[in-house]
């Protein structure tokens, strides 16, 4: 089967780090052109914006978005217009509305467009979701705690308007939520800190319904040491522990697991099966959440952070 051609748009760090090993790797793709206003990968032809690579390069069949969300809904028009299948890192668009256009965009074009959550594909999320599948839920606890300067060194854009703030890395806790809990989550109530000199929180606290359960959730952008990305489910059966960003499961009376870190391989295989199906997946709970949250929350303004 030919692989697929694809640009990549965006090489950042999150391009370098996980996008660019997992297209290597893919036996679906080839990578056949990048876009950035700043960075080249070498030995990959390189272009300044996303139109001068469809001008270029009409060939191509798909393209990836590694952009920051703010701004990026223009580019995924552009590639939709041009008839190209569209990968969008997360989260998918700046805003629920961008997204849900850019969904029905899609599909009047007959491309593929796919919406990435790549926590969910953590090597325990799936084990997780089918254990608590027959459980009742009591107590859902999220603790999603990282520190900003070393995953996101110098990214102003973060903490600016339309960039999540610490949302960036909670919506990764939330994807995971949405996919293991059996029953929707609502917000109930929300309070983020927000830096004097910034227009994004750099921690939060909400609290979110499940069911009959409550759900506490903190993110905070400010940890240092041992970094945390865990989150608790007490049942009827005992309390489940998935820790590591969804990498490690405990289970009552069950052996640990941990599952390989092969999320970005994992996103690339599904987005290829997307394309040859003709099919999409849009799933926009995580930053319906996200957006719920801002909508009730108290604002506390807190110390100015610098990088």
């Amino acid at each position: 089967m030919d692989r697929i051609k694809l640009g990549l748009v965006g090489i950042g760090k999150i391009a370098r780090d996980q996008h660019l090993p997992a297209i290597a790797a893919s036996v679906d793709f080839e990578l056949a052109a990048t876009a950035s206003r700043h960075a080249r990968v070498d030995g990959v032809e390189g272009h300044g914006s996303i139109a001068e690579l469809i001008a270029a390069r009409p060939e191509i069949d798909a393209l990836s978005l590694c952009t920051p969300p703010e701004g990026r809904f223009e580019q995924a028009m552009a590639a939709i217009a041009a008839g190209k299948h569209v990968m969008l890192e997360k989260p998918p668009a700046a805003t629920v509305s961008e997204a849900r256009t850019l969904e029905r965009a899609a599909h009047a074009a007959g491309v593929s467009l796919y919406a990435t959550w790549h926590s969910r594909e953590a090597g325990e999320v799936d084990a997780a979701r089918d254990w608590l599948a027959a459980r009742r839920i009591d107590v859902v606890r999220i603790r999603w705690m990282e520190d900003i300067r070393q995953w996101h060194p110098g990214q102003d854009w973060i903490l600016a308007a339309g960039g999540f703030g610490v949302f960036d890395p909670g919506i990764n806790a939330l994807s995971i939520a949405t996919r293991i809990l059996p029953q929707p989550l609502t917000v109930l109530a929300a309070t983020m800190d927000i830096p004097a000199n910034r227009a994004c929180p750099i921690a939060a606290s909400v609290r979110f319904r499940t069911g009959s359960a409550e759900v506490d959730a903190k993110f905070d952008f400010l940890q240092t040491g041992e970094q945390t990305w865990q989150i608790e489910v007490e049942t009827d059966a005992g309390l489940l522990r998935l820790t590591e960003g969804g990498g490690r499961l405990e289970r009552p009376g069950q052996p640990s697991l941990s599952g390989p870190d092969r999320e970005y391989p994992r996103l690339y295989r599904a987005f290829a099966e997307l394309i040859r199906s003709g099919q999409s997946d849009v799933d926009l709970q995580p930053i319906q959440l996200v957006a719920d949250a801002f909508l009730v929350a108290e604002r506390r303004i807190v110390d100015p952070f610098q990088f």
